[in-house]
């Protein structure tokens, strides 16, 4: 396999960690991959929140600033700018979420274009990101996904809706920007699909500006990309594409089984691997038209990308090609590969600790729901506390 075993270099992975951030890591990850104390403290945490109990100063300390870059976009740029000197450069992530007003949703607008003027300012931050719901209601999205019909109202809500598409894609393109479109539940993206795709034709003119997000979990999006390449070759616009697992598996699954569906997941973690990984050999295949963003965590999709873009002799920098992980985790992949001169962007979540929490809780039930991924954070930490022992 091209480049055996360079996850495993630890100096590289942490060398942005002090000693002290690298214990902070290890008792993190220590505690996460305990699913009891993850309930308790996810109970107790929204608890305190909710209580207004003084506990901010405490979460900002630990799980916060491990896995946030900051409460705004300049609380962020120390963070940024470490990162960058060793090659990863930025996505920061707005990750405020469950809001509902059309004042939140402009507000999200202007912080997501304010990224945008970041990121033509810094190198380090060459892409930018925002979620379909953060720039409209759920309840929108999902009567849109019935194509059910809406009321007067309802109508120029969602005009709003796709005029906020509009003025992030228009401002990304001007500054050529990369802006890429998380994905959401199953039962509003088709809506949000069909959105992104029109936004495509109007921007992926010259190359890949906007990107939909393709969560290989589902069995039916491998079906999805090949139609959507078939609409853009007729229409001749790019085609951009981040790829993930997928995030809302147990919510996907429960909803279906609740309501006498067929659930949209893979039956099995193989499945949805195998999924993950025909999508990536059929996007390299089409880099004249398509671009890729690579967001994965795990190692053998990562060396099977790296195989795929030596064997159609890809340049590990080509532009068309972006490898990417969540801040504060899997560092062992992100810096190892920047180290070979891959294209790596690091998701930077900032926002207020408060309104951060449901990102964070997230991760933490994230890590101890993936079979193996706390084990190998803890094995890497552990393995570089020696390492700075002997030396």
């Amino acid at each position: 396999m091209l480049y055996k075993n360079i996850f495993d270099n630890t100096n590289i992975a942490f060398s942005l960690k002090s000693d002290s951030e690298l214990e902070r890591a290890y008792f993190l990850f220590k505690m996460i991959s305990v699913e009891p104390l993850v309930r308790i403290g996810t109970a107790a945490t929204n608890f305190a929140l909710k209580a207004n109990l003084p506990i901010e100063g405490l979460i900002r300390s630990t799980v916060f600033d491990h896995f946030c870059g900051g409460i705004n976009e300049e609380d962020c740029l120390p963070v940024i700018n470490r990162m960058y000197e060793k090659g990863v450069s930025s996505v920061l992530d707005y990750s405020v979420e469950g809001k509902e007003s059309e004042e939140e949703f402009d507000n999200a607008l202007q912080t997501v274009l304010k990224i945008i003027e970041f990121a033509k300012a810094l190198d380090a931050i060459p892409i930018a990101v925002f979620k379909p719901s953060g720039f409209g209601r759920f309840e929108l999205y999902e009567k849109k996904n019935k194509n059910l019909k809406l009321n007067i109202d309802e109508t120029e809500e969602w005009k709003r809706v796709e005029a906020r598409f509009h003025a992030v894609c228009k401002k990304a393109k001007a500054y050529d920007v990369a802006v890429l479109i998380d994905a959401e539940e199953s039962w509003i993206q088709d809506a949000a699909d069909v959105l992104i795709t029109q936004m495509m034709k109007v921007y992926n003119t010259e190359k890949a500006i906007v990107y939909n997000t393709l969560q290989m979990y589902r069995h039916d999006r491998m079906n999805f990309l090949k139609n959507e390449h078939a609409k853009a070759k007729t229409d001749g616009y790019y085609l951009g594409y981040k790829l993930v697992r997928g995030a809302y598996m147990e919510k996907e699954n429960d909803r279906a089984k609740e309501m006498k569906y067929k659930s949209p997941i893979c039956k099995s973690k193989q499945a949805t691997d195998e999924n993950f990984n025909t999508a990536l050999r059929y996007m390299t295949d089409y880099l004249d038209c398509m671009s890729i963003f690579a967001g994965t965590h795990n190692e053998e999709s990562c060396y099977l990308l790296m195989k795929l873009m030596s064997e159609k002799n890809i340049l590990n920098n080509d532009p068309c090609i972006w490898f990417g992980q969540l801040y504060g985790m899997s560092d062992h992949i992100s810096f190892n590969l920047a180290n070979l001169g891959y294209n790596i962007a690091k998701y930077v979540p900032f926002g207020p600790v408060k309104d951060v929490m449901p990102y964070l809780i997230r991760r933490a039930e994230e890590n101890t729901s993936v079979a193996g991924q706390t084990g190998r954070e803890l094995a890497l930490i552990k393995k570089e506390k020696q390492r700075r022992k002997l030396l």
